[in-house]
């Protein structure tokens, strides 16, 4: 996986031995919310690696992940969310587009406020700004990845069992 963000300054390289791992890592880091199989994990991200990376991370552990565009406003998040059932979200503190910064996490917590049956909010961040959190329910992508282990058993699943869900 090579990403590249906004800037030339701005590359990741994700070897297949890197990728699994944090696909790992993330994978742990949801069931250490209380992720398992069958549930739903909304992903309100830009192009950037965690959101790969958590895609693939539901799939080892049987979740099911609803991608939301970050160009959507509060109450499109809000209707995906409640639309999926979701009880954790990952979204980013801030997106980069053209040049213009996106405060994502001031989007989603406005989201939120409808959605008491969101457990838990997965911050990445993108940018290293000022970024309130809500206690109890928001927690740093990094800090809780890197506690976890590298090595994640992948959960069996049916061919017919779901793996995402697209809002069309």
């Amino acid at each position: 996986l090579i990403w590249q963000g906004e800037g030339e300054d701005e590359v990741e390289v994700y070897t297949y031995q890197r990728l699994h791992r944090e696909v790992c890592r993330a994978a742990n880091m949801l069931r250490s919310l209380g992720v398992k199989r069958g549930d739903r994990v909304v992903f309100y991200l830009p192009m950037i690696p965690q959101l790969a990376i958590g895609m693939l991370a539901c799939a080892r552990i049987g979740a099911i992940h609803c991608v939301v565009f970050s160009g959507l406003s509060a109450e499109a998040l809000r209707d995906r969310i409640e639309g999926s059932g979701a009880r954790v979200v990952v979204a980013a503190n801030y997106g980069v587009r053209s040049g213009k910064t996106l405060h994502l996490k001031e989007i989603c917590d406005k989201a939120l406020e409808a959605c008491p049956q969101v457990e838990a909010c997965v911050v990445v961040r993108r940018l290293d700004e000022p970024t309130p959190l809500a206690p109890g329910r928001d927690a740093w992508w990094d800090e809780l990845v890197a506690a976890q282990p590298a090595e994640c058993e992948a959960v069996p699943m049916g061919s017919n069992d779901p793996l995402f869900i697209l809002f069309t």
